[in-house]
Formats: C-alpha cells, structure tokens, sequence
C-alpha cells in the first residue's frame, strides 16, 4: 500500500513541474522535501520561515536536512510578530499567521521562478479546529498530501521505509499553540516555553507541550509518561528549573498530553 501512495505523491508532484516546500523539518515537510528533490531535482526547493514562533532546534533540524538531500533551501528570518492583529493571540491566529507566513513563502517562491507551493497538510488535520487552512486556500497553496490520501500513520510508515530521520519524530506545532487565545504574544513568553519545552526534553520526554498562562507553566505529557512526576525530589527539580527561567508557577496536567486542547470550547471561525 505505501509503495503505490508514494508512486501516487511522486507522480503527482512531478505533474507540477516545479515546487517550493514550506518547510518545518517536521515529519510531514520532511515526507514532501525529499520526494519533491527525488522527483524534480533543482526543480524543487524548500523555503522555511524563520520566527519567534518557531523553536530554534526545530530551525536547526530543518537547515541540517536540507543540507543532507542536498535541496536548495532559504530561511527566511523574521525577528518579531509582525502583524498587530495577531499580537492579540485571537482565535483565529492561526489564519492571520498563516496568511502572512504562506505570502511570504509565495513571494519568495515567485523570486525563484517557481509557481507552486506545497504544504504538509495530510487528511487527519482535517478533523480539529484549523483556521489556517483557510488561508492556504485562499492563497492557493498545494496539499499533495492531503490530495493523494496520505494519513499520519501512511506518511511514517513511508517515512521509515525511505530511511528518513523524522519518521517516529512527535507532532510539534508552533509555540503560539501553547499561549491562550486572548493573551498578548510577546517574544519573552514564546522564548521562556521553547527553553521549558527544551528543558522537559532532556529529561527525556519525546512528547510534551508547557502551556504558558501568563506567569504559570502547565505542563502536559502523555499519559504513560505521567507516573515519571510523582517524585517530590523530581517535581521540585522542574518546578525550580522552569522558575529560573521565568515562570512564577509551574503546574502538572493531569489529564495528559493532548492534541489541540487549547482548541476547546472554540466554535469554527470565518
């Protein structure tokens, strides 16, 4: 089954002659770089965005593969939240942000004489509360695969059969995801989650997010992962480690990790 979903994304990328990729470094952007070079050569290259949303290892992981396929890659750097609209976090920032990102993707592909950019988009981004996809079909960005029927599971397993570094990597969404809508964006919040986040990593956590509640840290982690934290001494070495960094609480959800939380109790927005 994979070999003929690969065969299908190949074909359907090399239709289009000429692609830029948005690239994260995540598993899916990872999927459509390497094919897109496998099937188009300089025909293809990948354009990352570089923001005070983005974690910084994330950056670095993207440069380091790019490099390993040899895919003409440019980082495009951008020092602060730009938009006054989204400052403001509301609830459909990840429209606002995707707009901007996605132009400026556009324009940069534009510069290099390519035509159409292509996204990680899979079919099971579909089910939760995605304003973002919205701009990527006003702007006409291309979700190769999401078209050719490509589920989480299809892509790592494809992953893994081209031997790709990120095939078992964990969902990582931008840092914006872990501030409540409503709260003012700044980039001292977004660097004190992503050197949290970097923190609980090497404790040897693979899936995790720190929400960041004005000045509490909550942290999720996956259910299995949850019995780690009832250590006084280990809960103690957290919660001095994350308030050196500059949270005045730190808190433990109980619940555990789970996709798109912050997402609930939102209604669809247009």
């Amino acid at each position: 089954m994979s070999n003929s979903k690969l065969n299908e994304l190949k074909n359907y990328i090399k239709d289009l002659g000429n692609v830029a990729v948005a690239f994260s470094g995540g598993v899916d952007s990872t999927l459509l770089a390497r094919v897109a070079t496998d099937t188009l050569k300089e025909k293809a290259i990948a354009i990352t965005i570089s923001g005070p949303q983005h974690s910084s290892v994330e950056i670095k992981e993207a440069k380091e593969f790019a490099s390993s396929i040899g895919i003409n890659h440019i980082v495009i750097e951008m020092k602060n939240i730009e938009n006054e609209e989204l400052i403001y976090n509301p609830e459909n920032r990840c429209y606002i942000c995707k707009k901007d990102v996605f132009s400026k993707i556009k324009e940069e592909a534009k510069k290099h004489g390519i035509s159409n950019v292509l996204d990680g988009t899979n079919i099971d981004d579909l089910g939760d509360y995605r304003p973002g996809l919205k701009a990527l079909a006003e702007l006409n960005i291309i979700s190769p695969l999401k078209e050719v029927g490509l589920n989480k599971e299809d892509i790592r397993k494809i992953s893994k059969e081209l031997d790709l570094p990120t095939w078992d990597k964990p969902a990582f969404a931008c840092l914006i995801t872990r501030i409540p809508y409503g709260e003012k964006l700044t980039n001292e919040k977004l660097r004190m989650i992503e050197a949290a986040e970097n923190y609980i990593h090497s404790l040897g956590f693979n899936q995790y997010r720190v929400r960041n509640h004005e000045k509490t840290a909550r942290i999720e982690v996956i259910k299995e992962d949850l019995p780690k934290f009832f250590n006084v001494e280990f809960m103690k070495e957290v919660s001095d480690k994350l308030k050196e960094i500059g949270f005045k609480y730190v808190s433990l959800d109980l619940e555990g990790y789970k996709m798109g939380k912050m997402n609930l109790g939102v209604e669809d927005i247009e």
